[in-house]
This record gives structure tokens, sequence and C-alpha cells, in this order.
């Protein structure tokens, strides 16, 4: 990435709004193993919402509920349903960060603002992008000595945790966040991600390599540069069927965050953690794994077929190495978000080769649905 555009040091949180915060925090506690570590809301002298700050390594989730209904909250719930709205990033000045990208063709969502506190200073500012969704920057240098990660989250929480402690399930960081965009929007936010952020084009997959016998898309990945921030972007393309992403763009009332890909060092572990909290992923064949056998060269791969198999785990394999991934099913009332859990042993692919087995999968899910 080129510095002068803009530096950006990582993911700082996700924040999610939705209908009732408290039993969201409750389900990642209890179903992903994050801790609760910062609440804001009346107790905290905020009136119109409740937030709860939830952590695990190195990723924070915020789940946000309203108190108003006619607050902004309240109107991207009632749109979108549980979803993302903010995907906020650390950088060393939100000043300067804001002023890059605004210059640069970005919309204002929120001009920086330096908020205070007993353990010191944060500034914040904020973009628009795809749909309802936002960027902040966030810079926290003079904040709890300067932790990325720590106790403390920002001024107008208080700490807060539950009596018993949550197993954590070995997630680690975000490892990307995927975005579904309008028929031929693609593009444009792509532009938008290299004009206004200074990424550059990762991948680009076409709908001869995204599709099935009755749906497709396209999608590109524009990154950081460093790996430290991926951001696939994914549209429509035709098909025989309404695909996926056509699927997750009625049920969410336009562009949004469609999946984040949460990193782990054991998926095998992680996995057997999710599915025993309840946690649903997709199924694919066992005829996948046959193939694997003979497609892969398991010389290079360090990981028990066998195992994989019986967790659903999938792997792909590049010149640069191997990655293991899974998805989830949607994880809210609405089709829409999901995870994808992986683990990489130098590829910086995206599964390529598991996608015709993870389409006709999501297909199948959708046929349930009634929406394929």
């Amino acid at each position: 990435m080129n510095d002068d555009v803009m530096p950006i040091e990582g993911y700082d949180y996700i924040e999610f709004y939705v209908g009732n915060a408290v039993q969201a925090a409750h389900y990642y506690a209890t179903a992903f193993g994050f801790e609760l570590f910062a609440y804001q809301g009346p107790e905290t002298g905020v009136r119109d919402r409740v937030s709860f700050a939830m952590q695990q390594d190195r990723l924070r989730f915020v789940f946000t509920g309203s108190l108003d209904p006619n607050s902004a909250v309240s109107r991207h719930h009632l749109t979108h349903g549980d979803g993302v709205r903010d995907v906020a990033f650390r950088v060393p000045d939100a000043s300067a960060a804001f002023r890059a990208a605004t210059t640069r063709g970005a919309t204002p969502h929120r001009s920086p603002e330096t908020i205070v506190d007993d353990h010191g200073t944060v500034t914040l500012a904020a973009i628009k992008t795809y749909g309802d969704t936002i960027h902040t920057f966030v810079e926290r240098t003079g904040y709890g000595g300067g932790e990325a990660y720590g106790e403390f989250f920002l001024p107008g929480y208080s700490p807060r945790s539950w009596e018993t402690p949550r197993a954590p399930t070995g997630l680690k960081y975000i490892d990307h966040v995927v975005c579904n965009v309008g028929l031929g929007d693609m593009d444009t936010w792509a532009r938008f991600y290299a004009d206004v952020m200074g990424f550059t084009q990762l991948a680009h997959f076409n709908d001869d390599q995204i599709s099935t016998d009755f749906t497709a898309l396209m999608s590109k990945v524009l990154w950081d540069g460093e790996g430290r921030i991926k951001l696939p972007i994914n549209e429509p393309a035709a098909g025989k069927k309404k695909s996926q992403i056509e699927e997750y763009l009625d049920f969410y009332g336009g562009p949004g965050v469609q999946h984040l890909a949460l990193a782990t060092n054991d998926i095998v572990g992680t996995v057997a953690a999710l599915r025993t909290t309840g946690i649903e992923f997709l199924t694919v064949p066992g005829t996948y794994y046959d193939d694997l056998r003979v497609r892969l060269d398991w010389t290079r791969i360090n990981s028990d077929i066998d195992a994989l198999a019986e967790l659903g785990i999938l792997v792909d394999q590049d010149d640069e190495g191997y990655l293991l991934q899974i998805f989830t099913k949607p994880v809210q009332d609405r089709p829409t978000l999901f995870y994808e859990i992986i683990e990489r042993h130098g590829s910086r692919g995206f599964g390529v080769g598991n996608f015709k087995a993870l389409f006709e999968s999501i297909e199948r899910e959708q046929g349930r649905r009634g929406n394929l």
C-alpha cells in the first residue's frame, strides 16, 4: 500500500446494528466464544442506544441496539435486519485519513472528533461506503497506553464483563470482509477503494469461475498491498435462477457486508468447538473429498483429510501454499450475514478450487428457503 495515500494499521472493530443487543452479545459469547469487555448505554450517559463490545484475541465486535424507535439504529434495523454497520480501521492519524479520503471523493459521514476520558484521547472520523455501511477511522495511540487490544475500548464505554468467562473457540483476527453490491456496481466500488484509499486489486473472479448450472457471480478483491486489509466485492451475474447475491440484496434491502472471514490457527479445533455450541455449517457431498485426494498434492499439505472430511472443512491449494476453510449458515433471521472460518498456510487465495462445491451447497440452502 502507498503510505502517502492512507496508512491503515488493521481492522479496529466491526459494529453491528441489531434488534436486541444484549441477546446478540450473549449469542456471540455462547456460540463463538467472545468475551464482553466494555459497555455503553443509559448507565454511562448514552440515552438512545446500548452497545456491547466483545473481544476474542484480536477480534473486536460491537453490538448496538436502539432505545429510540426513531433513531438511525432503528431505521437501519428496520431496513436491513441484524447486520454490519461499521467496518472500522485503525489508523495513526484519523484526521489525515479522513482528509485524504474526502479529498479523493469519499462522502463524509463523521468529521474528525477527539473524545476524552480518564484513559486518554481517541480521534474518530468516518466516511460512507456501499449501501448504509461506513468506515470509521480510529486513532487510539493516546488511549489506554496506546494498546490496540486490551481492557479499554472507547471513551463513553465502561469496563464490563460477565461473571462466568466464556471458553474461546480459537478465533484470532479478521482475514477479510466481503460485501455484496448490485449488478454493475462492482467496478464502481473497486475504483472507490483504489482511488480513495489507495488499494490495489489482488484478484478478479469472473462468472466462468464462480458459477454453477443455475447461478453465477463476479468478484474483485481489493487489498492494502500488505494483507492487513482485504475486501472482496461481489456482484450478481446472469444465470438461470436467483443467485445468492440477489437473495442477499433482496433480504438485506441493498448492498452490505455478506460475510466476515475469521482466521484461526487450528481450524479443526475451532470448527469442532463451534459445532458443540450449535453453529451450523454448509455441507458438501462426500465426493468432494474423493476428488481432493486426487486433485491436490498431499505431500505439501500438513492436514489429515479424514479429520477435515468429518467436519466438512474445505481445502484449496495454489503455488504459494494451501488454505482450509468452512462457511456457516446465516446467523440471523434473514438469509444475509454468515461467517467463513479460515486457516492459511502460505496461500493468499480465497478458495477458487472450492467455489463450485460451495456454491452448490449455498444453492441447496436457497432451495430449502424457496429463494432459488
